[in-house]
């Protein structure tokens, strides 16, 4: 019904949100990028991007399209696999940062291995930053983790707010240093968190420091401060902190995969462990497991 190669440009628009840069990573004209996406919107009888000369943002059905678009093309490359004969194989270093080890993630890394059997995957998990950092040292192939601000690398799977997070009673003292719970350098959030409240002149002095989310978490659940976090991945027994707590906030937080400099056989099993993810996507969140 949908043509795989509008979709495909369709999702680059989406992670890019440029026709331009859209046209540049395809390696094809603006023309055809608006064309595809012109085409793709008459056959779904919907619009998928608001547009004008300065931005382009999904609409509400062009976020649900991306759901729809990973799933199409993931069984368009796996009936193109199995009818062809290729079989995926070779070992895979996969790095995940643990802010997605309580979703599905592990779920659909089972599928993949059903799937994909003559694979050896190896999986990491760790702080985004240092994920960031074994890649670009290549003792990674493919990363999940969090998006460093101001990187444009990488294919979007999560857009999301950065919140300030904590136990149900903790109250906040105006006129004290804010009490933070976070991970050591080179964490994401935790530079996050502390460029805003410099930038703010918020006072604040750290109180617990972990590299484990299970340590910040047990901190967090006895009152001993706030962290930042993803507002959906937000863990069971902890609650967004009420504005009125007058914390400054923190933005957006982009979760990515990129792709390292793989051996051949690596590079064909990171792109189909890549499909995967961007098929689950709407899986990597906390609430669908009900917490």
């Amino acid at each position: 019904m949908y043509d795989p190669v509008q979709l495909r440009t369709f999702l680059t628009v989406a992670q890019t949100l440029s026709f331009t840069r859209a046209a540049r990573r395809l390696g094809v004209r603006q023309s055809t990028v608006s064309q595809h996406v012109r085409r793709l919107e008459d056959a779904v009888g919907r619009q998928l991007f608001l547009r004008d000369t300065h931005s382009v943002v999904l609409t509400e059905d062009g976020e649900a399209m991306l759901g729809f678009a990973r799933r199409i093309l993931t069984a368009h490359e796996q009936a193109a696999a199995f009818f062809t004969g290729t079989r995926v194989r070779g070992r895979l270093r996969f790095g995940a940062s643990e802010d997605f080890v309580l979703t599905r993630l592990p779920e659909i890394l089972e599928n993949f291995r059903y799937d994909h059997p003559e694979v050896d995957l190896e999986l990491t998990v760790e702080l985004s930053g240092t994920l960031h950092e074994q890649l670009a040292a290549g003792k990674l192939d493919l990363v999940l983790a969090k998006r460093r601000p101001q990187d444009t690398r990488g294919e979007l799977v999560r857009h999301d707010d950065l919140v300030w997070i904590g136990a149900e009673r903790l109250r906040l003292d105006p006129d004290r240093p804010v009490p933070l719970i976070v991970y050591p350098p080179p964490g994401i959030t935790r530079a996050l968190a502390l460029d805003a409240l410099q930038r703010h002149g918020r006072p604040w002095r750290i109180v617990c420091t972990s590299g484990s989310l299970n340590g910040l978490v047990a901190a967090a659940r006895a009152g001993l401060g706030v962290m930042a976090h993803s507002r959906g991945l937000i863990p069971p027994g902890l609650f967004r902190v009420p504005d009125r707590a007058g914390l400054p906030e923190l933005g957006k937080v982009d979760f990515v995969l990129v792709h390292g400099r793989a051996q051949a056989s690596a590079r064909d099993a990171a792109r189909a462990l890549a499909g995967a993810i961007l098929a689950g996507g709407d899986r990597l969140h906390r609430g669908s497991r009900g917490g």
